[in-house]
């Protein structure tokens, strides 16, 4: 009897998958999701077979829901622990307490070139992002956001609401080009080889957030009756 070979492409399906997706996160942190064919992401990963990606995952656009899912759901987990830990202690008391769980778990992701690819795929597929994220992948950000209402100076809620619009832009631009900087070997990059840039930017953030609002009161009424919605997190990231 003749015992038939598997297809290459079925052998270590699991590991071929992993190797696929993690592939193609740096491609897509690089030059986007539009600049990377599937044949691309393929030949990268080492598999001869261009039609890999098809089949471990059936389409490019459900590897790059599983790429948002992966990063959003270690992200989560990362806050949810920093946070659990804190408010077993009381806390958190201070903003700056908070900000370090925004910053401290995107460094601490096992892999840098998430927050490049999310920031620059919310950049060109802003609706799509937000569409795939669930909403249980974002618990943590909500927590950090009801701690961030607490300890924040007084103003009305459209006005905090554009605060948070701002640390959330700034949180995912500067962290990405952090991790751009550090992504590329061939130039010393000074401003982030230690831990000096990122407490700077804590510090930046957290002045930002602790900034008493210094507006006419005719612009506030007007950002109130505009009232922005209580948004929910632009991203994983922010």
């Amino acid at each position: 009897m003749v015992r038939l070979q598997k297809p290459k492409a079925e052998e270590n399906t699991a590991g071929g998958a992993e190797q696929l997706q993690r592939i193609a996160l740096r491609l897509f942190a690089e030059r986007g999701v539009d600049g990377v064919t599937v044949r691309e992401i393929a030949a990268a990963a080492g598999q001869k077979n261009h039609g890999a990606v098809g089949y471990h995952f059936g389409s490019k656009e459900t590897l790059v829901r599983a790429i948002i899912k992966d990063g959003a759901v270690e992200l989560d987990r990362l806050r949810n622990s920093a946070l659990d830990a804190m408010e077993a202690a009381g806390g958190p008391r201070h903003l700056r307490d908070v900000v370090d769980v925004l910053i401290g778990s995107v460094t601490a992701l096992s892999d840098d070139d998430y927050v490049r690819f999310i920031t620059l795929f919310g950049m060109t597929h802003r609706d799509f992002m937000i569409e795939a994220i669930e909403p249980e992948w974002n618990h943590a950000y909500g927590r950090c956001l009801a701690h961030l209402r607490r300890l924040m100076p007084a103003m009305n809620a459209a006005l905090r609401n554009q605060r948070f619009v701002f640390m959330g832009a700034l949180l995912s631009a500067v962290l990405s080009a952090r991790a751009r900087a550090l992504a590329d070997p061939t130039r010393p990059h000074a401003m982030w080889a230690g831990d000096i840039g990122l407490e700077h930017f804590a510090q930046v953030m957290t002045a930002m957030l602790a900034a008493p609002v210094d507006l006419p009161d005719s612009d506030i009424q007007m950002a109130d009756s505009k009232r922005l919605a209580d948004h929910g997190p632009l991203g994983p990231v922010g």
